[in-house]
């Protein structure tokens, strides 16, 4: 995986050893087709390498994002989930009746961004924004 690749070079970069675990821990980030949480993580980890801690995971994974490979976004059920910052940005609609998640392209809120820093002099963080309301299926 190209990105994972990256991302143990950018660790190196910056004087982290990219040990076997923290590489584990990126290859199941890149390798989801969604975001994923820390559990899912761990459990996919530790079935090919069964001394993985949970802990491990989550330093892993605070690392990440401290350094800006993955970004963190809780949608709606209590667990945050990670997505690699090489996947691009997008945002989220969250049903909160069937849990349906929709992504949205980021340039939709773009222009809410730049009125709130207009208006606020708030320069908001919009890597990953997850809105909650009803789908379309939910609201018929």
């Amino acid at each position: 995986m190209k990105q994972s690749r990256d991302m143990s070079s950018r660790l190196s970069e910056l004087g982290y050893r990219p040990t076997p675990q923290r590489l584990m821990v990126v290859q199941a980030v890149e390798g989801a087709d969604s975001h994923i949480s820390a559990e899912e993580i761990y459990l996919q980890v530790r079935a090919r390498y069964p001394h993985m801690n949970i802990s491990t995971v989550y330093r892993t994974l605070e690392l990440l994002s401290e350094l800006g490979l993955v970004t963190e976004t809780d949608m709606g059920d209590g667990r945050v989930r990670y997505h690699s910052m090489g996947k691009g940005h997008h945002h989220h609609l969250v049903c909160q009746k069937c849990g349906a998640i929709i992504d949205v392209e980021e340039s939709i809120l773009n222009p809410l961004g730049a009125e709130i820093q207009q208006k606020y002099n708030f320069k908001v963080n919009m890597k990953h924004v997850a809105l909650f309301g009803l789908c379309s299926k939910c609201r018929e």
